[in-house]
């Protein structure tokens, strides 16, 4: 009895889905009708209006989607470089700015056109000597420097050193006040 039941009800889903399939077989093959109204706006449509045409449509209207190559695994194994070239200037302080800092502090700012790229970092350089860590940022903070002149320059390094890209040199001058000491 068991399998009686089981072969009918196998029977009846097929018997279902083929009714399906053939209720919905011409909703999918029906013509579609273009006709333009008096205001000149083009209609479509399943059902003829007075002066409507036919829209023929292509047998063949699969999409030709081309998928891009998957990577072997040598183009993972070596990455290549790519080359940045970055225009770079100082946009703060300006040039030879006079700065007054009790503190000695000067920030420095600088942009870059494109954005520093991930693998790259920026250097400061002051008075020909690095200082500080290299870092992403394109604001740098000197602090506790002694009055008088000094040249910044910024430069641009792969991970690895190699100079990308540099700033022109920026003059400033730092002024800070000198307590005399009673005597």
């Amino acid at each position: 009895m068991h399998s009686l039941r089981t072969t009918m009800e196998a029977t009846i889903m097929r018997l279902s889905l083929l009714i399906l399939v053939l209720l919905i077989s011409p909703l999918l093959h029906a013509t579609v009708y273009k006709w333009i109204d008096k205001d000149g706006k083009v209609h479509f449509s399943d059902e003829p209006v007075n002066n409507a045409e036919v829209v023929e449509f292509k047998k063949n209207t699969e999409n030709q989607v081309k998928l891009p190559q998957p990577y072997r695994q040598a183009d993972l194994s070596q990455p290549s470089e790519v080359k940045v070239s970055y225009d770079m200037r100082i946009t703060s302080p300006s040039e030879e700015e006079t700065i007054r800092s009790n503190e000695g502090e000067i920030s420095i700012a600088v942009q870059l056109e494109p954005e520093l790229a991930s693998s790259h970092l920026l250097v400061l350089f002051m008075d020909g000597k690095q200082y500080g860590d290299a870092q992403q940022r394109g604001l740098f903070r000197v602090t506790n420097i002694d009055r008088g002149e000094h040249s910044f320059i910024i430069k641009a390094l792969t991970q690895d050193g190699k100079l990308l890209a540099s700033t022109p040199p920026r003059t400033v001058f730092l002024h800070r006040t000198i307590q005399n000491r009673a005597r």
